[in-house]
């Protein structure tokens, strides 16, 4: 396995092409956006520049990590040698099926589809396609370069040779690689996002603020980030997703997303990318929005 095709190039797309180019592998890039893909060779390249300065890689190994890394803006013409696509697209059901149906009819008999939901079923992914055995999750941690984790999600379907292919391949990239079964949120999520959506409850009853939540939740429970940042880090809107995809599927209010975060991402206050969320990202130095705003 050789080429690798990665669907999606924002985050974690650019984290995953990122990493298996780092590792040797040839990586196709895909994104309709053109200025997306620009921006995730910045990206890489910045993150690269990085890893040199903390002596991890050298000189070289970024200019072979980039020359591992060719950018196509049409799925298509991206997947047509791929071993392995990888999808790390935005996290809605509907694009992610479409994108699954047009791999199925486009990529050779044998590649194997994975994909980077954090909570959508694999196996409803995999129903749309020719090779419901062919298609497992592979759930990176953000950021991907840095993160060992990938949560590897077995659909009902998933064959389990593919499944060892997968473990194997997620070890030989420095991963560690766990494997779940396919129910709303999997592991990681099914654990992590109730915990942020009761910190977000706790903040909206007015039993503490923003930065007290965090500050509590750091260095009472050794979290090396607060569950209010980091869902400005993941991002709110995806926060809500997950939510509603979990509460959708188990039909128990534990998983109802708090108002207040709905009400955050309709008012388009996303958390990091957008500038805003429990914090304000807009100065230089990262200012506490004022909790009362919220009660």
């Amino acid at each position: 396995m050789k080429n690798i095709a990665v669907i999606g190039a924002g985050t974690m797309g650019n984290g995953i092409a990122h990493t298996f180019a780092q590792n040797g592998y040839n990586v196709q890039l895909i994104d309709v956006n053109e200025t997306a893909l620009s921006n995730a060779i910045k990206t890489i390249s910045k993150n690269l520049d990085r890893m040199i300065q903390k002596e991890v890689i050298t000189e070289d190994k970024k200019n072979q990590t980039l020359d591992n890394i060719t950018t196509f803006s049409n799925i298509i013409e991206g997947v047509e040698y791929a071993s392995l696509v990888v999808e790390a697209a935005t996290e809605n059901e509907a694009l992610k099926l479409s994108i699954f149906k047009t791999l199925d009819g486009a990529c050779p008999e044998d590649t194997i589809l994975a994909t980077n939901t954090s909570s959508i079923s694999i196996t409803k992914i995999a129903s749309v396609t020719s090779r419901p055995n062919q298609v497992i999750g592979m759930h990176f941690m953000n950021p991907v370069p840095i993160m060992p984790l990938v949560e590897i999600i077995n659909g009902y379907n998933t064959a389990k040779e593919v499944t060892n292919f997968i473990v194997e391949l997620t070890k030989k990239i420095g991963k560690t690689p766990v494997i779940t079964n396919d129910f709303p949120g999997f592991v990681a999520n099914r654990i992590l996002m109730p915990m942020i959506n009761e910190a977000i409850e706790t903040l909206q009853c007015g039993v503490s603020g923003v930065v007290e939540i965090d500050t509590i939740m750091k260095l009472g429970m050794a979290h090396p980030m607060g569950p209010l940042e980091l869902a400005d880090f993941i991002g709110l809107d995806v926060c809500l997703s997950i939510l509603e995809v979990m509460y959708d599927g188990f039909k128990n209010p534990k998983y109802a997303p708090n108002p207040l975060l709905v009400n955050m991402v309709r008012a388009g206050k996303l958390g990091k990318k957008t500038g805003e969320g429990f914090y304000n990202y807009s100065t230089e130095r990262k200012a506490i929005v004022p909790s009362t705003q919220f009660l």
